[in-house]
């Protein structure tokens, strides 16, 4: 149940190219906050300055535009909450962390990362917890002095809870995190750099946000969120802690957790195939969600209507090409004529396009494109659909070649040549039956007949409809092609 205005936010770092987990993740905060009527608040995390950069900021806001997934606040909109780049909130990291530790909530730490690893094999060695054990928890005075006369130069930790931390997940129910398992941490490098662990809740903060929906892998730093929570709460900085739902994993290939290292995490990989971005959306909506059990394929709109955060499955989710492709192919051909040939157009251009500009005929297009849109998975498919109409001659493919022309094609094609010469062109229907006057001539069901024609005609055995590619093809060029597939054959 949910009281009060909703509050979501999506933070991705703008490292490397945005992929499918990160889409999926977006999308259900954005599905969550518009079945609330609430703000989806977007926010960029890029306190890391050797990963991040500024074209993968750019190609990230372009993504999300591309996908139609909208934000409320954040960069290029604003927001009474700005800035929404975290490198633009430094100060304001650097009063809370003063804040935590002039409450006790933080201290200073001067442990070397080489006592920190013997102390940490020591505790695994006996069986033991290997987090971090409050070395530096209750030093005096006298002993931070003498470590800072060493030259060193303290971490901040965050001091937890001697307590249990207990909350309900909105994906999993109640959960609990015992304090053994849940070590003091590190809020503020040696060098005054915050990190995630404090900005990420900070902002959340400052920011009003009520529910946190991210993935399964930041499940574990979830108690060190609540007790900072609670720290800033007393602190004043924060007014309540938000509500969590961790979202499931989305597998890849051998059951193991789908990177972005792999080639189909890429959401540019799908946005350069022609998938249209709300059938990718769909798909990417049944990676641990579904409208219906008997439903697979549904617009934006439906998703938003009926999403509930209590119907995520927790279970990991497997992320299956095949089906996002035969989703998307759905979503293609619900699509209108005239919005199916505007989406395929890139694809039918330069730098896409196998042919030169000038070749590309917008007429002809438009009156192929129906007999399109059912074959296509991605939009670039259409480029070999129809590159029999733009190119100056048909793709040579040698298989297609040998499957058609047997023995007996070169009579066969005289004997439909002579009847498509005769037949009208501006029916598909009667160029059907010349060919098929001239198979039964030679014994041969429309088929049969029709394949040498094809071949000759486009280039393979296969495309679309032939007599309605026949007639929007023309007279003349299809005429020419047959002649220079019997001149091959050598009659």
């Amino acid at each position: 149940m949910v009281n009060g205005p909703v509050r979501v936010r999506f933070c991705p770092s703008p490292t490397g190219n945005p992929h499918v987990g990160l889409v999926r993740t977006a999308l259900f905060n954005w599905a969550f906050a518009r079945h609330h009527q609430g703000t989806l608040v977007l926010r960029i995390e890029d306190t890391d300055a050797a990963r991040d950069s500024e074209e993968s900021y750019e190609q990230l806001l372009d993504s999300l535009r591309w996908l139609g997934l909208d934000w409320d606040e954040g960069p290029e909109v604003g927001g009474p909450h700005a800035p929404y780049r975290q490198s633009q909130r430094m100060d304001l990291y650097a009063d809370v962390a003063a804040k935590l530790r002039e409450a006790g909530h933080a201290y200073p730490c001067y442990c070397t990362t080489e006592e920190l690893d013997a102390r940490r094999e020591a505790a695994r060695a006996a069986g033991k917890p290997s987090g971090y054990d409050g070395h530096c928890r209750e030093l005096t005075e006298a002993q931070r002095a003498a470590y800072e006369a060493e030259g060193r130069t303290p971490i901040i930790r965050f001091r937890m809870p001697d307590e249990p931390v207990t909350f309900t997940d909105l994906v999993r129910g109640e959960l609990t995190f015992t304090p053994e398992n849940v070590p003091d941490y590190g809020i503020v490098r040696a060098n005054g750099a915050p990190l995630y662990t404090l900005v990420n809740p900070v902002d959340d903060a400052l920011m009003g946000i009520t529910h946190v929906l991210r993935g399964e892998d930041l499940l574990s730093s979830t108690p060190r969120q609540i007790a900072l929570y609670r720290a800033l709460i007393e602190l004043g900085t924060a007014e309540a802690v938000p509500a969590f739902g961790h979202l499931p994993y989305v597998m890849g290939e051998g059951n193991k957790k789908l990177s972005k290292r792999d080639p189909q995490s890429s959401l540019n990989l799908y946005r350069e195939r022609g998938f249209l971005p709300e059938g990718l959306l769909n798909y990417l909506s049944l990676l641990g969600w579904s409208l219906a059990a008997d439903r697979d394929v549904f617009s934006l709109d439906e998703m938003v209507a009926a999403f509930d955060i209590a119907d995520v499955n927790a279970n990991p989710a497997r992320f299956d090409l095949k089906k996002a492709e035969s989703i998307n192919a759905d979503h293609i051909r619900l699509l209108d004529e005239k919005a199916f040939a505007e989406a395929c157009e890139p694809w039918l251009r330069a730098p896409h396009a196998p042919w030169a500009p000038d070749d590309f005929d917008p007429v002809a297009w438009q009156a192929i494109a129906p007999y399109a849109q059912t074959r296509l998975t991605v939009l670039s498919d259409i480029t070999a659909n129809v590159d029999f109409l733009f190119l100056k001659e048909p793709v040579e493919d040698e298989a297609s070649w040998q499957k058609a022309m047997k023995e007996g094609a070169a009579d066969l094609l005289r004997t439909a040549r002579a009847k498509l010469a005769e037949a009208d062109w501006n029916s598909p229907e009667a160029l059907k039956a010349a060919v098929l006057a001239a198979g039964e001539e030679h014994g041969l069901k429309l088929g049969k007949a029709q394949a040498p024609v094809r071949v000759a005609v486009t280039g393979r055995t296969v495309g679309l409809p032939l007599f309605e590619s026949l007639a929007v093809l023309g007279q003349d060029r299809a005429l020419a092609r047959i002649d220079a597939a019997l001149s091959k054959l050598g009659g």
